[in-house]
């Protein structure tokens, strides 16, 4: 298949520098813009080679009874390790396997269940050449990664993903740099359509990342953080203004819910309305709590997520919100402070 026009046109790659010249800024510059064009057209080339045997690879996975195991030898091991981390965490029960302790009993991690994924430039990894009969007389279906079709890797495979690059990034086109951002790619795009054919969510890819920030985003709910019903600060309506400057200072949350006889909050009083009254010069003690509360407050319930909680303070630009339960009754009490201590924000 022809390719599609390059994405740019490199000039022409500068010879390899004398020993021991000094690099120059205007150098390294153009190694690295080099570099970086190089790569981009190889993925851009191997875009434009894909056929059905990428969509058959995908299948082969998805119907995958058991791991997907991934191997290769040197650089393309270390490509095929990110791969199976990137497989696992997208909902692809994946592994790696070095082929070189595959052959002293590491074989063993495979079953009939599985597909190995094998990645190989050459095609040609003693490594994995020792073990593909073993693996062909298993029955496990070989997917194979190569830049090169007609190799040994190649013709053992099943299916065949090719990954080959017209040259690589170093100026002496023998460092694997392009190729291996061919075979990275290439391990995306299949995690990628993995995720999609399996109806992977961003809950799903929170509960693979609970100590990340989206698993906290995603799995923190306001009951994980919020302050409890006893230490939420409440006052009735008739309670007098020392009375709620002394609860708010008590709970420590810089506010106070004002609720009725039944215990649902229908106003909330801050420590900032506090100090407007003081700057009006208000007669204090006269006031209640009926009188200086902020009607409506917001309120959210304790199985809400945490981060939605977060949302409503930002867009009403509030520091704390109250918890109620399904009856509207308080049960707790959340402010910034709270989630950031939770690392939800």
């Amino acid at each position: 298949m022809a390719s599609t026009p390059p994405l740019a046109t490199p000039a022409a790659q500068p010879d390899p520098a004398p020993a021991n010249a000094p690099a120059t800024a205007q150098r390294l510059l153009q190694l690295a813009r080099e570099t970086l064009l190089i790569e981009a057209q190889a993925l851009h080339d191997m875009a434009a080679r894909l056929n059905g045997r990428f969509a058959e690879a995908v299948l082969r996975m998805l119907a995958c009874r058991g791991r997907v195991v991934v191997s290769g030898m040197g650089k393309s091991g270390h490509v095929g390790r990110k791969i199976a981390a990137t497989l696992a965490s997208t909902g692809t029960p994946a592994l790696f396997m070095h082929p070189g302790e595959a052959s002293h009993g590491d074989l063993g991690m495979i079953t009939s269940a599985d597909v190995l994924l094998a990645i190989s430039n050459s095609g040609e990894s003693e490594e994995l050449s020792a073990i593909l009969p073993l693996i062909k007389r298993m029955g496990v279906p070989l997917l194979a990664m190569t830049g090169r079709p007609d190799s040994n890797l190649g013709r053992h495979a099943d299916v065949l993903l090719d990954t080959s690059v017209a040259k690589e990034a170093c100026p002496h086109n023998l460092a694997p740099t392009a190729s291996t951002t061919a075979q990275l790619a290439m391990g995306d795009a299949l995690a990628v359509a993995l995720l999609d054919a399996r109806g992977f969510k961003a809950e799903d890819f929170a509960r693979s990342h609970p100590g990340g920030a989206l698993g906290r985003k995603l799995l923190t709910l306001v009951a994980d953080v919020m302050r409890p019903a006893e230490q939420a600060p409440r006052v009735g309506l008739q309670a007098s203004l020392p009375e709620l400057m002394r609860e708010i200072s008590a709970k420590g949350l810089g506010a106070t819910a004002v609720v009725d006889a039944d215990g649902v909050p229908v106003g909330i009083f801050t420590d900032g309305d506090l100090r407007r009254l003081i700057e009006r010069g208000a007669d204090l003690q006269s006031l209640t709590a009926a009188l200086v509360m902020h009607p409506t407050p917001h309120t959210v319930r304790p199985q809400a997520l945490a981060v939605e909680a977060a949302e409503r303070m930002e867009t009403h630009r509030i520091t704390s919100v109250l918890v109620v339960d399904e009856a509207g009754r308080l049960c707790g009490a959340l402010n910034s402070h709270d989630l950031m201590r939770a690392k939800v924000i």
